[in-house]
């Protein structure tokens, strides 16, 4: 026990020398004028090749670290909604259960079927979960910081791997490359469920992918930039910059084109489990499968990401704080993200699964034109800003809400011929009243009529032949009835009835 005390002050002191010795340096690396005249990254042969590696490590052990615990989020919040526990066993709190949940998986036996194809088999759980990783490459965290080195210089770094001009369409590119890790699997594993559960994936996919590439065309056009970085600096300033308030309408289409882009409640069908078994991954175990588990809840905070940089203002606190304080900027991601977690998980506990006609019929019936209305809208309301000011631009962007809102109100309202039932009309009934006019009724006779005549012409026919049969039936009956002869009466029978 000593031993252990002694060995904690020991490690507690050597920390305090650390952080001492660190924040001395920094101290005097500022005083020294560096920290006020920066080097930019992209300027330093030596940044521009550690900073894409050194962010992306960091990186990557921050979005593992997350997706880990966003499983315990959703256990954690479920469990509330339906007034249970949840994980609370393993480690303070459960936190230390997705720690648990991977022990087991590794363990797990890893069964292949015997007639799978190996190779797509293998290489399927992987091409959904690396497009999950990799479409995050362009999303910036936060705005550029500067950080010292230990050459002794202060570097300007983006918070980001790469920005380049086309960001929208890397995140289109990619979020459609993950759909054929689900097909892939669906197919290489030689089972019917799991060719379903691909099939539905890839139907899915190219029904909401439209939606999808349509809202995104909003931010767009009023950013007039595809670069991310720059749609995250159009919104900054206050919150009602934020282009969800510039049309809310696009806002709601990309998160729900979102939500079935990562196969999530209620757009689960490709691994509906009533129907389908597992769906895509019905015989996929062990790390395999705990593969794609990862890859759906790194999915979830991929688009968590995509939908704050597009329409919520990404790294931006609503009040400009990160341009005075950049560090403000990735806790303020993060903490969007963590909020739309939130409500992924909310919207799993509460909505069921929908049916998989009504899934098509909802993304192309109802999503696609709603998408093309959104993109008229801010395409009218740019053009009109550009020629009256951004006053007129309000004044459209308002009118167009209004409608959208009014319109489905109304088109929501309409009473469904299906379901309404009418009270007969009695009083005007001719069935009911037996009054014989109208047109109706006259060809109703005319129709009778014409039915009548078989039934006449058989009636009639039937009792010709019992007037026949009856004529013919008399005849014989006469001939017998002759009279006897005076000879053949015996005394006994003086009438001849017996003789007969």
């Amino acid at each position: 026990m000593p031993a252990l005390v002694l060995g904690g002050l020991a490690v507690v002191i050597l920390l305090g020398l650390i952080t001492v010795t660190i924040i001395g340096g920094l101290i005097g690396m500022i005083n020294s004028g560096g920290f006020n005249n920066p080097i930019l990254c992209e300027d330093s042969q030596g940044c521009s090749v550690l900073h894409p590696i050194l962010y992306s490590a960091i990186f990557t052990f921050i979005v593992v670290t997350g997706f880990a615990y966003t499983t315990l989020l959703e256990r954690k919040f479920i469990a509330w909604f339906q007034q249970r526990s949840g994980p609370n066993r393993v480690g303070p709190w459960g936190l230390l259960q997705p720690a648990a949940d991977g022990l087991k998986l590794i363990f797990k036996e890893d069964i292949m079927p015997a007639d799978a194809y190996r190779t797509v088999y293998l290489i399927s759980p992987m091409l959904k979960t690396v497009p999950a990783l990799i479409v995050m490459a362009v999303i910036p965290l936060g705005p550029p910081i500067t950080i010292p080195w230990f050459d002794g210089n202060w570097y300007r770094v983006p918070m980001g791997i790469a920005d380049p001009g086309v960001g929208v369409l890397w995140l289109l590119a990619i979020t459609s490359v993950g759909t054929y890790g689900i097909a892939l699997a669906g197919w290489a594993s030689n089972n019917k469920y799991a060719m379903l559960g691909g099939l539905r994936a890839s139907a899915q996919m190219i029904s909401y992918e439209l939606s999808l590439g349509l809202a995104m065309i909003v931010p767009v056009m009023i950013a007039a930039s595809m670069s991310v970085r720059d749609i995250i600096d159009a919104q900054s300033g206050l919150f009602l910059n934020w282009f969800v308030f510039q049309n809310p309408l696009a806002a709601g289409i990309l998160i729900i084109a979102l939500i079935a882009e990562t196969n999530r409640a209620p757009f689960d069908l490709p691994e509906a489990e009533q129907e389908l078994t597992a769906g895509f991954m019905t015989e996929y175990s062990g790390m395999k499968f705990a593969m794609f588990m990862m890859a759906e809840y790194l999915g979830m905070i991929a688009v968590s990401m995509i939908a704050a940089a597009m329409f919520f203002g990404g790294y931006g606190t609503g009040f400009g704080l990160e341009n005075g304080a950049p560090i403000v900027g990735p806790l303020v991601t993060i903490g969007k993200v963590v909020l739309f977690l939130i409500g992924l998980v909310w919207i799993r506990a509460t909505l069921p699964r929908l049916r998989y006609d009504r899934l098509m019929s909802f993304g192309w019936k109802v999503l696609l034109p709603l998408s093309l209305l959104a993109v008229c809208w801010t395409a009218v309301a740019v053009v009109i800003a550009d020629a009256f000011g951004p006053t007129a631009y309000m004044i459209i962007s308002g009118i167009a809400f209004a409608v959208v809102v009014f319109g489905g109100l109304a088109f929501l309202s309409r009473p469904n011929p299906a379901t309404v039932e009418e009270e007969p009309d009695v009083e005007s009934d001719p069935m009911i009243t037996g009054e014989r006019v109208g047109l109706g009724y006259m060809v109703l006779q005319a129709v009778g009529g014409l039915l009548a005549v078989p039934f006449v012409l058989f009636s009639g026919t039937i009792n010709l032949l019992e007037r026949l049969g009856q004529l013919a039936g008399d005849e014989p009956e006469a001939s017998d009835n002759k009279p006897v002869a005076a000879e053949d009466r015996s005394p006994a029978d003086p009438s001849g009835k017996i003789a007969q």
